[in-house]
């Protein structure tokens, strides 16, 4: 039927521009973060784009689900503007026969933000959690980056470095803050690199240097000049990152039903099925007067999405807290939002058939 090709066509077009519009601004955001957790020594910076990634895959679920409202919403709202909905309405269609082609475009997009709610967003939580244990391991030596002051990981060290030669085991122009005993000392050198012992130790050695290094209860110093100066590098054991109910398995919180993990998995339940009703819900929104504002609808709409996620996540809290039942929580707020729906339905239709003289 062309008219039900002529929507799905528009609806898919559309989604393509909304969709990489919301990722690029959510991608953007989240990048200037990582950047500044980065630029604090917080996390490396060879680290930023791959938790970026993972992040892009939890974020897909929530990204898909508005992409598909917005972009119901906005064709319908253009066929208003341009009075494309009164020819289809005086051809004999009513407002019901929308549904099918949203139906058509929404539910092979709703199966698959199920199918990234489910497993891929939680898996996507747990390899960022492992990553960054990972990230945090690494002795000091691996967390250099030429031209940027850098922290250790036990504070105790702050050192800067000019380049870095050869496979990265060699540094040139070295500068290092520390604390030892309870005395700051400043050390300088030409070159360092790392050194392994026979016991497995590491150590970072400078060489041709100069350290100076406060005494104690007086205001001098003491310098010293040094051929060869050893400090020993501490390691950190790898440890795997507590599970939390964010990264468990969807078949993990099912297992092990806490009122923390039913919290969550009223979400991941949650979030396919309000996208579907609200691609839904766009159908009666998508009603302009054609003399009224170009945003309003869009703000509304943004708003009702708002609403509906805030519900989500007080449901969740609720039942997180076991304060609400499981049983109760998973289902409450999308049936409040069905009935709305109907309302809006019902009321959209009578003033059609009032308007056409039906």
């Amino acid at each position: 039927m062309i008219f039900h090709r002529a929507l799905l066509r528009e609806f898919a077009s559309l989604a393509g521009a909304v969709f990489l519009t919301l990722f690029a601004i959510s991608l953007t955001t989240r990048l200037i973060r990582l950047l500044g957790q980065a630029a604090g020594g917080r996390i490396p910076s060879d680290a930023v784009i791959a938790l970026l990634g993972f992040f892009a895959l939890y974020a897909l679920p929530v990204l898909l689900s508005l992409t598909m409202f917005i972009s119901v919403l906005l064709t319908l709202t253009r066929s208003w503007r341009d009075s494309e909905m009164v020819i289809w309405f005086n051809s004999g269609l009513s407002l019901a026969a929308w549904l099918k082609p949203v139906l058509i475009f929404a539910t092979p997009q709703v199966a698959l933000i199920a199918a990234l709610s489910l497993f891929i967003s939680p898996w996507s939580a747990q390899m960022s959690e492992q990553y960054r244990t990972r990230v945090e391991a690494r002795d000091d030596v691996s967390r250099v980056n030429p031209g940027v002051f850098g922290e250790s990981s036990n504070r105790e060290r702050v050192f800067f470095v000019e380049s870095v030669a050869g496979d990265r085991s060699t540094v040139q122009n070295v500068f290092v803050s520390s604390v030892q005993h309870q005395r700051r000392g400043i050390s300088m050198s030409r070159s360092g690199r790392s050194e392994t012992a026979p016991n497995g130790d590491r150590f970072l050695v400078l060489e041709d240097g100069r350290r100076y290094e406060d005494v104690h209860g007086e205001e001098r110093y003491r310098v010293m000049e040094f051929q060869r100066y050893a400090a020993r590098i501490a390691s950190k054991e790898g440890v795997e990152p507590v599970p939390t109910h964010k990264n468990l398995p969807t078949w993990a919180l099912i297992q092990a039903p806490t009122s923390a993990n039913l919290g969550e998995l009223l979400w991941r339940i949650g979030v396919p099925i309000s996208a579907l009703v609200l691609a839904l819900f766009a159908i009666p929104m998508s009603f302009v007067n054609p003399r009224a504002g170009r945003s309003i609808n869009l703000l509304f709409a943004l708003f009702t999405f708002m609403v509906y996620s805030n519900l989500l996540t007080v449901s969740q809290a609720r039942v997180a807290q076991g304060r609400l039942d499981f049983s109760l929580g998973w289902w409450l707020v999308h049936a409040v939002m069905v009935a709305l729906l109907l309302v809006m339905f019902a009321r959209r239709m009578q003033l059609l058939r009032l308007r056409l003289g039906r």
